[in-house]
């Protein structure tokens, strides 16, 4: 797809990958972007350098999500391109944590996908255009030490862009999925810890990480890894599951006695 004189939003633009997906769109001829970002004021301070507009919005909420769509099309117009960027990485080992701690994961990084897709997908078909964004991780195709909730969630974004992509993809709409090593964030935390040093991979900056999407979208190619070190990971566990699970083991054992504690790659 060639993003000029489109309508782009982006889900948790107020920093990070998406606040440099923004900036990257807004340079990149579209029509608008729409930042959105339960940092309502963040948001705004990001629409405001790129001329966008900026939506205070709880992706965790179908109805904020509802909302965002309908003013974003009521001010810019039709939405081409979402990116459901938003996520966060709360959790832990399942038997320490609170059930209340995996609803939430479930609903800012899963259920945010599909208010979104819910929201924007009946316009797209109609016009027999359009493009899904979803942001996951490595830790939704490979996993990830010490949060399952986090891992499991993420899985779920794969599944959900994948099943899209089969689906809809001969009807007009195009699915990338954004599956990051580590990149310098606020969720990334410290890049010198020893968890980003053990396994995040080279730390990227998020401005190549978006020049990493838009080019996907412009050869409206599925899979977006941010380091050539996850095909290889990703081979390797496609080769020998068994192999792969006890290398995995372990690294998770490397880290308990290292005491690292974990944090996100992205």
């Amino acid at each position: 797809m060639d993003v000029k004189d489109k309508t782009v939003v982006v889900t948790g633009g107020a920093s990070g990958i998406g606040r440099a997906l923004c900036r990257r769109f807004a340079s990149s001829g579209v029509r608008g972007v729409v930042v959105a970002d339960r940092d309502g004021e963040g948001a705004t301070a990001v629409a405001s350098e790129i001329n966008g507009l900026g939506i205070e919005c709880d992706v965790s909420s179908e109805s904020d999500v509802n909302r965002l769509v309908a003013e974003s099309e009521s001010k810019i117009g039709p939405i081409d391109i979402f990116c459901s960027n938003a996520g966060i990485a709360s959790g832990g080992d399942p038997l320490d944590v609170e059930l209340t701690e995996w609803q939430k994961q479930w609903d800012v990084n899963v259920m945010a996908h599909v208010y979104a897709v819910r929201a924007v997908l009946p316009g797209m078909l109609e016009r027999g255009e359009g493009y899904l964004v979803h942001t996951a991780s490595m830790a939704g195709i490979l996993t990830t030490h010490g949060n399952a909730h986090y891992a499991v969630s993420k899985h779920a974004v794969v599944g959900l862009a994948e099943w899209l992509s089969v689906t809809y993809h001969d009807r007009g709409i195009k699915t990338s999925c954004l599956a990051p090593l580590g990149v310098r964030t606020p969720m990334l935390g410290d890049p010198e810890s020893k968890w980003a040093k053990m396994a995040a991979g080279n730390i990227k900056e998020p401005e190549e990480v978006a020049e990493q999407v838009l080019d996907a979208i412009a050869e409206e190619r599925f899979l977006i890894l941010t380091d050539p070190q996850a095909q290889k990971w990703m081979d390797g566990k496609a080769e020998n599951l068994e192999r792969w699970l006890s290398g995995m083991r372990k690294l998770q054992k490397v880290m308990e006695d290292s005491d690292v504690e974990f944090v996100a790659g992205r």
